[in-house]
């Protein structure tokens, strides 16, 4: 099955295991070896993890070790590593209650428009996707829930960020950058205040073939949850047409009026 992969490992910022003043270093490193896994589909080799992450191979070998022992990394027959079984309960557990909200109105637009919805949060400076429906099409996008993008290139990440205050946003990215990832990428500052501008001007924000060619998202911010917040629907742009939008654009906003609705009777906000 072919799937358009929506914030590939390619367009990740690197995680370095190099720990930040104040933490402690072989947790961070421990904690860069599972992001490295999972950036590389869940299995890797030892040779591959200590290069991603500048690890030097017996440090990295030690810490698997642990990881393995605990349950959270497994070794295959062929040696290399993989994800373990007790990350499992930790995902479950953390699983946010406002993505467990916003499931059944993801899988009604999934319903209504056969292609992936997503709801995402702005988790630092980076969009974190919490929850998701994929698409029951053959060609479909994919993004792993948990997984961190920028948000520049993003539907989600541009309609987060058209709710906020310009000067907050121009902060924020002069720590991220507005890297290239498509032809289609905006990387020029005022081009892009511009941009967020339309945005919060039309009331919805895309992302088209910015993140990844031949790739449209639609995306709504939800109001309301005290962090910033969108729903978006994703897919080829050949099935996400012009003509299409608008009916995309008045689903996502009732969405985003019932989850706000939602989560404020149940106190979530």
């Amino acid at each position: 099955m072919m799937e358009l992969m929506d914030g590939s490992p390619s367009q990740l910022p690197q995680r370095s295991a190099a720990a930040p003043a104040g933490t402690v270093q072989s947790v961070s490193r421990a904690f860069a070896l599972l992001e490295a896994l999972s950036a590389s589909g869940g299995e890797s080799s030892l040779a591959a993890l200590a290069g991603h992450t500048g690890l030097a191979v017996p440090t990295a070998h030690r810490l698997l070790g642990t990881l393995h022992h605990l349950g959270y990394v497994r070794q295959l027959e062929d040696r290399r590593y993989a994800l373990g079984a007790s990350l499992i309960s930790l995902g479950r557990h953390a699983v946010p209650p406002l993505a467990e909200a916003a499931t059944p109105l993801l899988q009604n637009l999934e319903e209504s428009f056969h292609e992936t919805a997503n709801f995402a949060v702005l988790d630092g400076d980076l969009v974190l996707y919490a929850g998701q429906v994929a698409s029951r099409q053959r060609m479909r996008m994919f993004t792993e829930i948990g997984r961190r993008v920028l948000p520049h290139s993003t539907g989600v990440g541009k309609a987060m960020l058209s709710t906020m205050p310009e000067p907050q946003v121009r902060s924020l990215i002069s720590r991220t950058g507005l890297p290239r990832f498509t032809p289609q990428t905006i990387t020029d500052e005022e081009a892009f205040i511009r941009d967020l501008r339309v945005a919060r001007g039309r009331g919805f924000a895309a992302d088209d073939s910015e993140q990844e060619v031949g790739v449209r998202c639609v995306a709504v911010s939800v109001p309301g949850l005290g962090q910033p917040a969108a729903v978006s629907v994703s897919g080829p742009s050949a099935r996400i047409t012009d003509a299409l939008v608008p009916d995309v654009v008045a689903a996502l906003r009732a969405a985003a009026a019932e989850l706000a609705r939602a989560t404020s009777e149940k106190g979530l906000a």
